[in-house]
């Protein structure tokens, strides 16, 4: 299974550059045979596979950091070590075994991801819903200190050029078997030596749970 869509549109896009260099050939070769119309004809399909190349390169760097979401899906595994009052320094570990990290500022962590999901039509020809985790942040519980302190926030998308949902939000029209593009968050207080899981289901919503029963203690303890 692929873990991204993006390989896949990127070999049609590959294809269709096949097929215009081979058109562009033949047109080229028509042309000095002085067979315009034949040359023309051929120079239009030219066009044709050029445009859907360009829409494979588009849409498959669109889609770079979005994974297939079919079942419940473990998303990450997270890490937390207290530096002082309100300060901590997090680990986040990915299934491909990847990972980040960085300071958070707060009482809790905050997991953020994206999620994209297709119309019936899109689904029947077997499009599964994607997602991509998009940062993480530290929380403060008490709104009025949050207001006043800058937020503490570890970037998890990378950068891309282009972002699927990105597009979906500027051109919409342009996706129209994008049934529906949103956020989901969950989030857990931080606590010194816990260990947290962090999943998302089908439907979409993120879920945090302690990963370890010592976890679920230190949760306890701050009344969680």
């Amino acid at each position: 299974m692929f873990e991204s869509l993006a390989p896949f549109v990127y070999v049609i896009g590959i294809v269709a550059l096949i097929g215009a260099l081979f058109h562009g050939h033949a047109c080229r070769r028509h042309w000095r045979a002085r067979r315009r119309v034949r040359a023309a004809h051929r120079a239009l399909w030219m066009l044709v596979f050029l445009l859907v190349a360009a829409l494979g390169g588009l849409l498959g760097t669109a889609l770079i950091g979005y994974r297939r979401l079919t079942d419940e899906v473990q998303v990450a595994n997270l890490s937390a070590r207290q530096l002082g009052p309100q300060d901590f320094a997090v680990r986040v570990d990915f299934p491909d075994g990847s990972h980040a990290s960085g300071e958070l500022k707060g009482d809790e962590w905050q997991l953020d991801a994206r999620v994209i999901k297709w119309t019936p039509k899109a689904v029947e020809l077997g499009a599964e819903p994607l997602y991509r985790l998009d940062r993480l942040s530290g929380r403060y519980r008490d709104a009025a200190q949050a207001q006043k302190t800058l937020p503490s926030v570890v970037d998890l998308a990378g950068d891309s050029p282009v972002d699927l949902w990105q597009l979906k939000q500027k051109y919409p029209h342009w996706l129209p078997w994008i049934d529906a593009d949103y956020g989901s968050a969950a989030y857990l207080p931080l606590a010194d030596g816990a260990n947290y899981r962090a999943t998302l289901s089908p439907l979409g919503g993120l879920v945090a749970r302690p990963a370890d029963a010592a976890t679920a203690e230190k949760l306890k303890a701050v009344n969680w």
